[in-house]
């Protein structure tokens, strides 16, 4: 028979042990947390800084080249909200989507005369005035269809942030150029002032709109 001299009963050693587990247990939870939590708003504040100077440099003045042929500055749009999609006319399906959501939702949001649609092409090997003209009379609805030289096209892609690469893989027609399928909002002051997806539901839209045009 095992006798136990002076000492705590085996129970009690087994409570005390599960007792000090416990805090152990509870110590690095609490460190960790301590740990996440401020790493979590680090994270945060950089992705703010990221954005802000982002959002801050995407715009700025422009000349390019419009459906008539002439110069265009974007000057004309000043005083005016404008909503600016960049794709080609050779498009098989987001960009004729995207610019015929654009006319459906500035309808909703007030008409032709709520904001200006501009379409800038991002192939202007191929969209010459006149096929940026032509492209844009498609939607039944005022649309700005510019295009330009190589080297204007490029400047204001950069300026406006715009991803733009030959799909050297398309194997049908359409799928020629990966391209950003954003459409950007600036208000009469040519200031960013929002962003339009192609799967935002169009109330959401609509309402954004309204805001870029009240």
């Amino acid at each position: 028979m095992t006798t136990n001299k002076g000492g705590p009963p085996p129970s009690r050693l087994r409570q005390v042990r599960i007792a000090l587990w416990a805090v152990v247990v509870l110590a690095l939870v609490g460190t960790a947390a301590l740990l996440l939590i401020p790493r979590k708003h680090t994270a945060e504040l950089r992705t703010q800084e990221r954005e802000q100077p982002l959002k801050a440099s995407l715009g700025g003045p422009f000349t390019l080249v419009g459906a008539d042929g002439k110069p265009f500055s974007s000057n004309a749009l000043a005083g005016k909200p404008y909503a600016i999609f960049f794709g080609f006319t050779r498009c098989g399906d987001v960009c004729p989507t995207t610019l015929a959501r654009l006319v459906k939702l500035r309808d909703a949001a007030g008409g032709k005369d709520a904001l200006n649609i501009v379409f800038v092409t991002i192939d202007p090997a191929n969209d010459g005035p006149r096929e940026v003209g032509q492209y844009a009379d498609l939607f039944g609805s005022p649309i700005i269809g510019l295009t330009g030289s190589p080297a204007q096209i490029d400047a204001v892609k950069k300026q406006y942030g715009i991803y733009a690469e030959p799909n050297h893989d398309a194997t049908g027609h359409g799928n020629m150029i990966n391209h950003t399928a954003t459409t950007l909002l600036f208000d009469g002051n040519g200031e960013l002032a929002g962003t339009l997806s192609p799967s935002e539901p169009d109330p959401t839209a609509v309402e954004k709109l309204k805001r870029l045009a009240a």
